[in-house]
């Protein structure tokens, strides 16, 4: 299995503009053949050091997560938050 976690900085980090960029995240769910597991969900302590956003998503293997990363419904969520996020980070393991 491959746990997929990215947190994302929101460059307008308002309300509206998370709670919709997280029901784009969600919207994945279902919609991805590939995708075992998602959760999204949003930071809590607002400090200097966090991130506004974090998703978290599970694969069965490898090739199952770069085939989500080409996935046309995934590269409509790469254009939404080419958009709107400051930053990411990411990292991916087995588990």
């Amino acid at each position: 299995m491959i746990k997929h976690i990215v947190l994302f900085k929101l460059k307008n980090p308002s309300a509206e503009n998370i709670e919709h960029t997280v029901s784009v995240l969600r919207g994945l769910e279902g919609k991805v053949e590939q995708l075992r597991g998602l959760e999204v969900g949003i930071d809590v302590v607002k400090s200097a050091r966090s991130y506004d956003i974090a998703l978290i998503a599970e694969f069965d293997s490898l090739e199952d997560l770069e085939g989500y990363q080409v996935h046309p419904e995934h590269k409509k969520v790469i254009e939404h938050m080419s958009q709107v996020r400051e930053s990411q980070v990411a990292v991916d393991f087995e588990y």
